[in-house]
């Protein structure tokens, strides 16, 4: 499994439980793909650069995750068909490589 990082842009208007909520769902739908949630880092409320679906601002949360590769497609199908998430952006973790100084 390859480790990702996902950001989700949240719809605002929810309170604290719905947007508790809505992470929770997301954490659900990671696991079932068979893949493990690591960290959930809630950002906050951001202004948006444009309007989105009539939203000035928006919820920020940051994941980094792990998802089987062939699991990928199946779980950006979901995330699009959640009506929480405005936008995300799932993004490849590249492993970190010593650099030997002299």
């Amino acid at each position: 499994m390859r480790k990702y990082e996902l950001l989700c842009i949240l719809k605002t208007g929810m309170d604290t439980e719905k947007v508790d909520q809505a992470i929770d769902n997301i954490q659900k739908a990671v696991e079932n793909t068979g893949g493990k949630v690591f960290s959930a880092d809630k950002i906050g409320r951001k202004k948006l650069a444009y309007d989105i679906q009539k939203s000035r601002d928006a919820f920020y949360v940051n994941f980094e995750l792990e998802i089987p590769q062939e699991k990928i497609v199946s779980f950006k199908r979901t995330l699009k068909l959640d009506e929480n998430v405005l936008r995300n952006m799932l993004t490849l973790q590249k492993k970190k490589v010593a650099v030997a100084s002299k």
